[in-house]
């Protein structure tokens, strides 16, 4: 027995579109068979799902649903729900979720025409081209308007013709029990037109694939997994349909030298424990291409940081600038020669718990809460 529409959407009866819409999306988003891969269960209710809202968004299909339930559709009435191909109405709703993201979604544009899929171009660029900015040159195989035709498909000297099964109109409408139901055009696929005399050089698509260069700006502070839209760069449109729009997604490419954290650079150095102990200063290089003198108190302890104001990468169209923060990292010697063992055993013969406070804390800590536990 099939479960309550009201119920599948987690709706009262009297819910409104705009409750119907947010359950729809929220139960789509969690449901969906791309975000639970080989979950048959989760596919299954991702149809329940969508048959529900199909008949529920409708204020015919919900008139009839709420006085004669699911009978309202069986037995030679308006037909089951819509499955994953669905209507025009879950068309819109599927690409309002998930949208510009999925390539090869097909939206009408003016006059019916089939606007073109989106694409998606993934670029690497170093830490120092985020840092700088750069203007790129992509080469994108991609579908463009024929010059043959210029985009109509029809051959040369000819052009489409008003379809004779929908007269122009794109639709065509068909009872269903109770109900009349419009859809596209089977003759012409909602276009109006057909094409008696095709376009040899793009066989009637109105459109050739060719390999596009593109330039594209790359501001200074750009950041990893950040997405460039170039509108109307994308595929070309079938017969003069409008385009898609191409999206480069930007990934920056470990560095050598320095980590980042949003508009804040970190750069591990590591130091001689005699640098450490006695004090020191090194030069680091910077992303603005200049060098930067970092001074070591003497006493210096592993992993303190010391900050390089106004040295990190720049904040994304604004005129602020992160930090450089160089963290030090003492290194213990190795590879000693029996000398140097000797020094450092007569170093420690000498040594006080002044010279090592937290070292001897730590144990003397230790020490006292072995004795009190008795043990």
């Amino acid at each position: 027995m099939k479960a309550d529409f009201y119920e599948t959407l987690g709706v009262a009866k009297a819910a409104d579109d705009k409750e119907l819409k947010s359950a729809y999306r929220k139960l789509a988003m969690q449901f969906h068979p791309d975000r639970n891969p080989g979950d048959e269960a989760a596919e299954q209710r991702f149809k329940e799902i969508n048959e529900a809202y199909e008949t529920l968004k409708d204020p015919q299909k919900r008139a009839a649903y709420d006085r004669f339930g699911h009978a309202a559709f069986e037995n030679g009435g308006m037909g089951g729900g819509a499955g994953f191909g669905g209507a025009g109405g879950f068309a819109d709703i599927f690409e309002d979720i998930f949208g510009e993201m999925m390539g090869g979604a097909r939206r009408r544009g003016p006059g019916g025409r089939d606007r073109g899929a989106d694409l998606r171009y993934n670029m690497e660029i170093s830490l120092e081209e985020a840092y700088a900015g750069k203007t790129a040159q992509i080469h994108v195989p991609t579908s463009v308007t024929c010059d043959e035709c210029a985009g109509s498909g029809a051959k040369p000297g000819t052009s489409p013709v008003t379809c004779t099964t929908c007269h122009g109109a794109g639709r065509v409408r068909a009872a269903q029990g109770f109900f009349s139901i419009e859809r596209a055009c089977p003759t012409c696929h909602g276009r109006g037109q057909t094409i008696q005399d095709p376009c040899a050089k793009c066989s009637g698509q109105g459109r050739v694939t060719e390999e596009r260069s593109l330039s594209v700006n790359i501001p200074a502070g750009i950041d990893d997994g950040t997405r460039i839209r170039l509108t109307g760069e994308g595929e070309a449109g079938m017969r003069g349909g409008p385009s898609g729009d191409l999206y480069i997604f930007l990934s920056v490419a470990p560095h050598e030298l320095f980590q980042r954290d949003g508009a804040d650079l970190y750069c591990r150095a590591p130091i001689s424990m005699t640098a450490a102990a006695l004090g020191s200063d090194f030069e680091v290089a910077t992303l603005d291409g200049t060098q930067t003198r970092v001074k070591i108190p003497e006493g210096t302890q592993n992993g303190r940081q010391f900050r390089l104001k106004g040295k990190g990468m720049p904040v994304l169209r604004q005129p602020a600038v992160g930090d450089l923060y160089i963290q030090v990292a003492v290194e213990t010697p190795q590879n000693l020669t029996r000398r140097q063992r000797e020094l450092l055993e007569e170093f420690d013969t000498l040594s006080s718990k002044e010279n090592s406070p937290q070292s001897s804390g730590f144990f003397s800590r230790m020490k006292e809460f072995f004795d009190s536990s008795g043990k």
